[in-house]
């Protein structure tokens, strides 16, 4: 556990479509936990990536972890306006806040710019990635998940305070989507393009012959 000292500020949309800031507290909305996943969305992208777009189609039915005093919120570099389009047009309902302006992205090590911070992501420095081949998560932006907890002054920290409890990135997040589950029952698998992409498209852009026999 990590106390969260320095102050973040979000922009997200009130019920009236007004644009609002909200704190790294409030997007706990009460509750006790708060899981962030980090959703690749560069402020010059018009959509976000596809892989994260994938785990979007899967965060319904959120009362499940609401149940058990947690709240899950996506957050992004792009503009707000922008993700609310793009949230429009995938039919998602799940709450997703901009980080736009903000170090927050850069200090969980989600957007990588040496110009901006030292690069590290999955818990090494670029010198690492190079070494492993994995290079090309040293530029621009990458997915993660962080949880926090707030302190209740008995068993978990100081009432009030906010604590960074794990971070987890690359092929550790994908627990969060059933869909990589229900390939690795097939016989073929995950079925990976030419390129070992895992996810090449979003779920509006595969062809109609891609999607043939759809119920």
């Amino acid at each position: 556990m990590v106390e969260m000292k320095k102050p973040y500020t979000f922009t997200t949309v009130d019920d009236s479509g007004k644009e609002v800031k909200v704190d790294l507290s409030d997007l706990f909305a009460g509750r006790r936990q708060l899981i962030i996943y980090h959703f690749m969305f560069d402020p010059s992208w018009e959509a976000g990536c596809a892989g994260c777009s994938l785990i979007g189609d899967s965060l319904h039915a959120l009362e499940h972890l609401n149940s058990r005093d947690i709240t899950l919120v996506c957050v992004s570099r792009a503009p707000i306006e922008k993700l609310i389009a793009f949230k429009k047009r995938m039919s998602w309902t799940f709450p997703w806040v901009s980080s736009y302006g903000t170090d927050f992205n850069y200090d969980f090590h989600v957007t990588q710019d040496s110009a901006v911070a030292p690069v590290e992501y999955n818990y090494r420095d670029e010198a690492e990635m190079e070494k492993r081949g994995t290079s090309f998560a040293a530029k621009g932006e990458q997915p993660g998940l962080s949880c926090f907890i707030k302190g209740d002054g008995k068993d978990i920290g100081e009432v009030g305070k906010i604590y960074h409890t794990y971070s987890a990135y690359a092929r550790g997040l994908e627990r969060t989507s059933g869909y990589f589950g229900w390939l690795d029952f097939t016989l073929l698998g995950r079925q990976d393009d030419k390129k070992g992409r895992r996810v090449s498209a979003r779920r509006d852009e595969y062809t109609p012959e891609q999607l043939k026999g759809t119920a």
